[in-house]
């Protein structure tokens, strides 16, 4: 039956911008509860106890890092902490990993329980059918340039990602693009040294966190402007697809 026709349409217009409306306004209020002081220092409380575990901090580390991850958690503070914990090199490895496991496993959560429904969406939507396509041919490169900069939520991504057409290997490859943010983030909580000031480490005058931090922000905004041209270009080829 043609839209215009079915009775039950302006319905089930209202209950789907509700759905999106509800899923958005609750995303939201996760995300600003997650940044509260509250969770910052449950963090620096997780971090000093895995620092007396000996032997078993990096799978600790690693644990609590991909538990983050999923439940929405920033992982700046688990970061820095990764820093103070094992130093800049082995560090650098941890979190690395711990990240990538993290976001995969946050990927595929994404897939297997919302893509069927997306699927359903686009198939009324040529225009968004033919957008997710065309990032589907171009995921790797748009998965790293999103990964190089830490500007976009990485937690919400991993999801939204999930219900894309990318691949789980363009995925997973695209990840490297954190190395960059990762290492300047650690070195930051390697010259911290202290779980316990790691909440000061934003505010730090060391001319060497300062250095690190302007260099993140510099790599930032290089992603931001090459990741806005790609997906600008997906998008138009896209609407020329599907037109």
């Amino acid at each position: 039956m043609p839209q215009a026709q079915n009775p039950n349409y302006p319905r089930n217009i209202f209950k789907r911008r509700l759905l999106f409306f509800s899923i958005a306004l609750f995303l939201t209020l996760l995300i600003l509860a997650t940044k509260s002081s509250y969770v910052q220092d449950f963090c620096r409380n997780v971090l000093m106890r895995i620092e007396d575990l000996g032997a078993w901090r990096p799978i600790a580390f690693v644990v609590t890092y991909n538990l983050a991850t999923i439940l929405f958690i920033p992982g700046a503070v688990l970061t820095l902490g990764g820093g103070v914990l094992f130093g800049l090199w082995w560090g650098s490895i941890y979190v690395f990993v711990a990240a990538t496991l993290g976001a995969t496993f946050a990927f595929l959560i994404g897939r297997y329980l919302s893509r069927d429904r997306v699927v359903k969406y686009m198939e009324a939507h040529p225009k968004f059918q033919a957008l997710d396509r065309a990032v589907s041919q171009e995921g790797l490169k748009i998965v790293f340039l999103t990964r190089l900069c830490p500007l976009f939520p990485f937690n919400l991504l991993n999801y939204a990602l999930g219900i894309t057409q990318v691949s789980l290997k363009d995925y997973i490859l695209g990840s490297f693009g954190m190395i960059p943010g990762t290492v300047m983030y650690v070195y930051s909580g390697s010259l911290v040294g202290d779980i316990a000031a790691i909440g000061a480490a934003t505010g730090s005058t060391n001319p060497q966190a300062l250095a690190v931090k302007w260099l993140i922000n510099i790599i930032s905004f290089i992603a931001t402007v090459a990741v806005t041209v790609s997906i600008t270009r997906i998008a138009n080829k896209a609407l020329e697809e599907s037109v």
